[in-house]
C-alpha cells in the first residue's frame, strides 16, 4: 500500500489536490472533538450574562461597565474570526485550532482569576479568539470525513452553537447560586482542555492549502469597521443614538468598510475574497445569519427576563435565575435534535429546503410570544419551536456555505458567515434592549407593551430570514455553482482517492 502523504505534491495544486484524509482518521473522534471545541465557544459567550449582576458586584463596578465584559467578548470574536479562519487555510486548520484553544484556555484561566474589571475585559477578549472555532471546525470536517458524512457532522457542529448557547443560559443560574460567577470560566476550561487534547492526538493535519500572505491592512481596516460598527450598537443606548460619538461611530465604521472593499478586490491573495458574495448561495446565506443571529439573542434576553419580573407585574413569572434558565433547555434540546436532521435534508434535498423550514418556524415561534406570552405553557410552546427553527437553520446555512465554495476557502467563507451571525447578535441585543428602555414603569421595570414590541420586532427579523431563505438557490443550482468553481471536482476527486486507498 503507498502512502499517499509520503508522495510529493505539484505545488501549483496545493490546495486543489485530493484533499480528504478520511481514511487515516477516525470519524467518531474527529466529530467529537470539534464538537466539545464549538460546545466551549457557545457556553462562553452566552453563560456570563445572567451572572453579569454578580460580577458587577464582586468587581466593585457599574451594571453600565461590567457590559463591556460581554462587548469585549463580542468585538474581539469578530475582529479574529475572519483573520484566524484565513490563517487556517493557509497554514493548516489543525495548528491554527490548537493555537486558538490554547489561547481561550489562557484567556479563562485570567477571566476565573480577574479582580478587576479591566483585567475581566481583557480576558473576555483573549476568549473571542474562539469564534474561529466554528469555521476551522467546518473546514477539518470537510478535509477528513467521507464527502456523504459532511452533511450531518456540519449539520451537527452548526447547531453546537444555538446548543450551547441555550445551555449557557441554563446553567448560569445553578453554578453562580452554588458555586461561584468564577465556575463560569472554570468549567468550560474544563471542556477547551479535552478538545485541546483530543484535538493534539485524534485529528490529523489535513494537507488543504491554500497558500497566502496575511493581509494586514486588509485585516486592519476590516478591524476598524467592526469595532466601530458594535461599539456604536453596544453603546447606542446609553449614549445617545444621536450623540456625535455614536454618529461619528457609525460613520468611521462606514468609511473603514469601504476601504476594506476597495483594498480586498485589488488584492490577489484577499483576507476576505469578496468576490466569493457574487454567489447566490453565500450572500443570501449571509444575510440569513444575519437574521437568526439577531433573533437568538433576543431569545435569550428576553424569555429571561420575561420570567424572572415579579408577579405584581400582572405580566411577569417570578421565577428565579435558575428556573428562568430551565425554561430555555427545550430550545437547547430541539437545536440538538434538529440540527442533525437538517443535515440529513441537506444531503437528500439540498440546504435551502431546512434553511426555509427553520425561517418560517422562527417566524412563527415569536409571533405566538407577541399574540400571547402571558401563559407560561403558551411561552414554553414558542420556545420548544424556535429551538426547532435555530436547529434547522444554523446546519442548513453551514451546509450552504460549504456546498457553494471552493474546498479551500470552506475556512474563509464560513468565518465570514459565522462573523455575520456574531454581528446580528449584537444588533439584537442592541435593538432589544433599546426596545425596552422606551417602554419601563416608574420604577424602571419593562412594561407589558415592551415584550409586545420586541417579540414583534424579532418576528419582522423572522421575516427577513425567510424572504432571505427562498432566495438561496436550489440543490440542483448550488450544484452547478459548485461544478463551476471546482468544488464538486475536488470533492469527487478525494473521495475517489479514499475509496480506492480503502479498497487496496
Amino acid at each position: 500500500m503507498v502512502d499517499q502523504a509520503s508522495e510529493p505534491r505539484d505545488p501549483a495544486t496545493a490546495g486543489v489536490a485530493p484533499t480528504r484524509t478520511g481514511m487515516h482518521a477516525n470519524t467518531a473522534l474527529v466529530l467529537l472533538f470539534m464538537s466539545l471545541a464549538g460546545l466551549s465557544f457557545a457556553i462562553l459567550q452566552s453563560m456570563v450574562a445572567p451572572a453579569l449582576p454578580a460580577i458587577a458586584h464582586d468587581l466593585h463596578t457599574s451594571s453600565s461597565s461590567v457590559s463591556w465584559v460581554l462587548t469585549a467578548y463580542l468585538l474581539a470574536a469578530a475582529v479574529l474570526t475572519p483573520i484566524l479562519g484565513r490563517l487556517g487555510d493557509i497554514a493548516g486548520k489543525r495548528r491554527v485550532m490548537l493555537a486558538v484553544l490554547a489561547i481561550v484556555a489562557a484567556g479563562s484561566v485570567l477571566a476565573a482569576l480577574s479582580t478587576s474589571l479591566t483585567l475581566m475585559i481583557i480576558a473576555r477578549a483573549i476568549q473571542g479568539a474562539g469564534g474561529a472555532v466554528l469555521p476551522l471546525s467546518i473546514g477539518i470536517v470537510r478535509d477528513e470525513l467521507p464527502h456523504h458524512r459532511v452533511g450531518v457532522a456540519v449539520g451537527l457542529l452548526s447547531a453546537i452553537l444555538g446548543i450551547g448557547g441555550g445551555l449557557g443560559i441554563v446553567l448560569a443560574g445553578p453554578i453562580v447560586t452554588h458555586l461561584s460567577w468564577q465556575w463560569l470560566f472554570w468549567i468550560p476550561l474544563m471542556v477547551v482542555v479535552v478538545a485541546l487534547v483530543g484535538v493534539a492526538f485524534g485529528v490529523p493535519e489535513s494537507p488543504v492549502r491554500a497558500p497566502a500572505r496575511i493581509d494586514l491592512l486588509g485585516a486592519l481596516t476590516l478591524s476598524t469597521s467592526l469595532v466601530c460598527m458594535l461599539l456604536a450598537i453596544s453603546e447606542g443606548g446609553d449614549w445617545g443614538w444621536r450623540s456625535g460619538t455614536i454618529v461619528g461611530l457609525f460613520v468611521a465604521a462606514a468609511v473603514a468598510l469601504v476601504a476594506f472593499v476597495l483594498i480586498e478586490l485589488r488584492l490577489r491573495e484577499p483576507l476576505v475574497d469578496l468576490r466569493l458574495m457574487a454567489h447566490r448561495g453565500v450572500w443570501t446565506t449571509d444575510l440569513a445569519a444575519l437574521a437568526f443571529g439577531f433573533a437568538m439573542f433576543g431569545l435569550f434576553i428576553l424569555v429571561p427576563l420575561l420570567l424572572e419580573l415579579p408577579k405584581v407585574t400582572g405580566y411577569g413569572f417570578g421565577k428565579t435565575i435558575s428556573a428562568a434558565g430551565l425554561f430555555l433547555l427545550p430550545a437547547a434540546l430541539m437545536m440538538m435534535v434538529f440540527g442533525p436532521l437538517s443535515g440529513l435534508l441537506a444531503q437528500r434535498v439540498g440546504p435551502k429546503v431546512p434553511l426555509v423550514g427553520g425561517a418560517v418556524l422562527l417566524t412563527v415561534a415569536f409571533a405566538m410570544s407577541a399574540l400571547n406570552h402571558g401563559s407560561s405553557g403558551f411561552l414554553l410552546a414558542s420556545v420548544f419551536v424556535n429551538g426547532a427553527g435555530v436547529g434547522l437553520a444554523f446546519a442548513a446555512m453551514a451546509n450552504a456555505i460549504v456546498e457553494a465554495v471552493p474546498i479551500h476557502q470552506t475556512a474563509e467563507a464560513t468565518s465570514v458567515n459565522a462573523i455575520v451571525r456574531t454581528i446580528g447578535g449584537s444588533i439584537g441585543t442592541a435593538v432589544v434592549a433599546a426596545v425596552i428602555a422606551a417602554n419601563t414603569t416608574p420604577q424602571g421595570l419593562p412594561t407589558d407593551r415592551a415584550f409586545t414590541a420586541a417579540f414583534w420586532v424579532c418576528t419582522g427579523v423572522g421575516v427577513l430570514a425567510i424572504f432571505a431563505s427562498l432566495a438561496l438557490p436550489s440543490k440542483r443550482r448550488l450544484h452547478d455553482e459548485a461544478v463551476a468553481t471546482g468544488v464538486e471536482d475536488v470533492d469527487a476527486q478525494g473521495d475517489a482517492v479514499a475509496a480506492g486507498m480503502q479498497s487496496v
